[in-house]
């Protein structure tokens, strides 16, 4: 029996290899419009609040993205400024990271 598991495991590992090659080779339109916040930008983030503090001497636009994919709404942060956005909560949506994001649809720190 596990002779015959063997030749399925591989192939299931093969299967989901590809699968992984086709998502990661076809980024979403969204990957290609934002990118990863500069490394001036930093967040803290709390049960109740994530905090995003702008360390870059020049204004940024910023989301935060939780382990549940969502991303919150679009900030524009002045240098030497910060922003406040939903903490992890009870559901425990961690903050995954901070993306650039289009000034045109953010609102206000």
């Amino acid at each position: 029996m596990a002779r015959t598991l063997r030749p399925v495991a591989l192939a299931a590992t093969a299967v989901v290899a590809l699968l992984m090659m086709a998502l990661t080779a076809a980024p979403s339109a969204k990957a290609a419009a934002e990118a990863a916040a500069p490394g001036c930008v930093q967040y803290h983030s709390g049960w109740r609040y994530t905090n995003v503090v702008n360390g870059c001497d020049f204004t940024v636009a910023v989301t935060v993205e939780y382990t549940d994919g969502q991303a919150a709404p679009c900030r524009v942060i002045e240098p030497g400024a910060w922003a406040t956005f939903a903490g992890y909560g009870s559901q425990f949506n961690y903050v995954t990271g901070l993306r650039t994001c289009d000034p045109a649809t953010a609102s206000g720190a």
